[in-house]
């Protein structure tokens, strides 16, 4: 196991913000602040974007994990650092619109990373840290985490988190959990389409792993054309998602990939991804 970090430099490894372990194409980021519930923090999201960053950099990577340690997977934001920003001149104004900002630019790197990216939920995630599970392209759980928006019941209302929450959840459900601030349980989390799996705790990695290595297998092309064509269309009227999937396919076939791909499987045998783009 490897860590990066943001500076201070002289800290330790295992006292890095983000652990980062590389196995084969899968590059596993591990917020390491359980301390603090993993909360995302100034220096965690400064932290978790710049490991982003390197991931999608690495040619060898193919895909990234999010993950935690300690019991809670991500408690949200840290309501102590912001309310120390209380006694500024502007009552903490520009503080706090500086760290929505960094924390919206974090979760559409998220979406925006043409690597897929997958959440490994080992614990309970609230309000930003359950908008983190909703904006990564894959969730698997265990069976003991809950997940919640609970900003309404301390006079905040979740309206960041909503973002990530309403383009994966049912509407109804969406207002329900951001309304009454109540946790619901991982299968009904499963149930609502915030996350993909729902596993023993003893598993969890195991799971995450083989969707890795399943999804390795594929073109790294065609990956990375899917995915930046999902959330475009999901935001258009339907002919104008249709002609945009017509010519994403278009150039999609034009693709070494693609040609590949066809011909191994008229050959009946497998496809060489090396030579895709």
């Amino acid at each position: 196991m490897s860590a990066e970090q943001t500076p201070p430099a002289n800290d330790s490894a295992q006292d890095a913000i983000i652990l980062t372990e590389q196995i084969g194409p899968t590059r596993r980021l591990i917020m390491n602040r359980s301390q603090s519930r993993n909360a995302l923090s100034d220096d965690m999201m400064t932290a978790l974007s710049l490991a982003l960053e390197r991931a999608n950099q690495d040619e060898a990577t193919r895909l990234i994990v999010i993950a935690a340690n300690g019991p809670v997977f991500c408690a949200g934001h840290n309501l102590k650092e912001l309310t120390a920003h209380r006694t500024d001149n502007d009552g903490g104004k520009a503080y706090f619109a500086m760290i929505m900002d960094t924390c919206s630019k974090l979760m559409q790197q998220i979406v925006t990373c043409p690597k897929l990216v997958i959440a490994e939920v080992q614990g309970t995630a609230t309000a930003a840290g359950c908008q983190l599970v909703a904006s990564c392209d894959l969730a698997i759980t265990v069976n003991e985490a809950n997940f919640c928006t609970p900003g309404v019941n301390i006079g905040l209302f979740c309206s960041t988190p909503m973002v990530a929450l309403t383009r994966n959840v049912p509407r109804k459900q969406a207002m329900e959990m951001l309304v009454t601030g109540e946790e619901i349980d991982a299968h009904t989390a499963k149930a609502y389409g915030l996350v993909n799996r729902v596993v023993p705790k003893d598993y969890l990695r195991l799971v995450v792993d083989r969707y890795c290595e399943e999804i390795a297998k594929k073109s790294p092309a065609a990956l990375k054309f899917g995915k930046e064509i999902f959330h475009q269309q999901a935001e258009m009227p339907l002919a104008n998602a249709y002609d945009l999937a017509a010519k994403v396919m278009t150039e999609n076939m034009m693709d070494a990939d693609a040609k590949e791909g066809i011909a191994a499987f008229i050959e009946k045998r497998k496809a060489d991804w090396s030579c895709g783009s």
